[in-house]
């Protein structure tokens, strides 16, 4: 009969009292180092909850916008073609007499301009492009290669980044990419020139005091890297589960294995440590107990950590920012994401609903001549709206 495995269940642990540092009896408070270890103990937690939090939220995001914002562009653009269409066929028709002035068949062409803009870049329609280029001044792919060198600019701005050497970016999402490519690129980059650093360090003449802080630098380092293997050793001893006899206690012990394994490549301390308060391997004496020279090891580990859960965060909210408009240093959660895509879905639905009323009047130029007074004096209104708000 084969051997079948239980299934791994979800394990779930939980932490019987948070992992801080409390002054002890014998001590007069907490040092530097234990103060230290509190801060960062409490920053990767939040961090750590943050960055699960946006993870979850993408989930539902990307749910959303195939359900509700696409569909609804989709039927966007496709009316807005079939509208540029429309409004260059009237400006045809307007051209062979005098029922729309010089004037409102300018704004006519600013319109078809405004629109079949939007449509190329959002569809890249050739039909579409070329109504654009005739009734425009300037050639669509020359200015959208002007725009783009704008939204490089401001990118690099934004980002402290390099896109000028950046090849085929010609959208947005092009920039959005390559964005994403470049952080990744320049983070790596960081950890291979520290690494070529302390190479050439080793290669280099040095004194006896230079070879010395070396030396203290390199110990450091293997010490730190001790430190981890130490507190994974002890967890891999407890929780082995190759010689449990019982399927049950096999199985879980299987589940923390593989928790206690992805923690140590992570270089999680904060979980290993977590872990072993939850199977009361250590408590919190002992941890209070920890020498200054093995926290100031567990600072290290626990401050690169951070650091790593930061630039997560950052390359989840990066594409958001770009979107939907965020400011550089403006803080974005899930919670200020969704009324924004709340907004914009409720935007597209009464643009549609506008666009099929407008349709009804692009065939009769007389009625075209009322719709473009409308639309002039509600820019104007506009205008005059967005001042007041500049003013105040």
């Amino acid at each position: 009969m084969p051997n079948i495995k239980p299934p791994i269940t979800k394990i779930e642990i939980k932490i019987p009292t948070p992992l801080r540092i409390s002054p002890q009896p014998d001590q007069p408070g907490l040092s530097k180092a234990q103060k230290i270890f509190n801060t960062l103990v409490k920053q990767v937690e939040s961090r750590r909850d943050t960055l699960a939090q946006w993870q979850s939220f993408m989930d539902i995001y990307t749910q959303k916008i195939a359900r509700d914002y696409e569909p609804q562009r989709l039927i966007f653009w496709s009316l807005q073609a079939e509208m540029v269409h429309a409004l260059d066929a009237a400006w045809d028709r307007a051209r062979g007499n005098k029922i729309l002035t010089a004037s409102e068949r300018q704004t006519l062409q600013n319109l078809i301009c405004e629109m079949a803009e939007h449509l190329i870049i959002a569809t890249a329609d050739d039909a579409i492009k070329a109504i654009y280029n005739k009734h425009s001044d300037i050639d669509f792919d020359a200015e959208e290669a002007a725009a783009i060198d704008s939204m490089k600019e401001a990118i690099e701005a934004m980002f402290d980044v390099d896109l000028a050497n950046a090849d085929n970016l010609n959208s947005p999402d092009d920039i959005i990419a390559q964005l994403h490519a470049q952080m990744e690129q320049e983070h790596r980059q960081r950890l291979e020139e520290q690494a070529k650093h302390d190479a050439r360090r080793k290669n280099t003449r040095q004194t006896a005091k230079q070879r010395a802080q070396e030396e203290k630098l390199k110990t450091e380092a293997d010490e730190t890297n001790l430190s981890m293997r130490e507190v994974y050793r002890k967890l891999v001893s407890a929780l082995h589960p190759d010689r449990e006899p019982d399927a049950a206690e096999h199985s879980r012990k299987t589940a923390l294995m593989q928790r206690v394994n992805q923690a140590y490549e992570k270089k999680d301390l904060l979980q290993l440590l977590e872990l072993q308060l939850a199977i009361e391997q250590i408590d919190t004496h002992a941890i209070a107990g920890l020498s200054e020279h093995r926290l100031k090891h567990f600072n290290k580990i626990l401050q690169e950590q951070s650091d790593e859960l930061k630039y997560e965060i950052t390359k989840l909210q990066m594409p958001l920012r770009a979107q939907w408009n965020f400011q550089p240093h403006q803080p974005i959660t899930p919670k200020t994401v969704m009324p924004r895509l709340a907004r914009e879905v409720a935007n597209l639905k009464g643009s549609i609903r506008q666009i099929k009323k407008d349709m009804q009047m692009q065939t009769n130029l007389f009625a075209l001549k009322v719709w473009i007074k409308d639309y002039r004096r509600e820019a104007k209104e506009r205008e005059r709206a967005m001042r007041y708000e500049e003013d105040d």
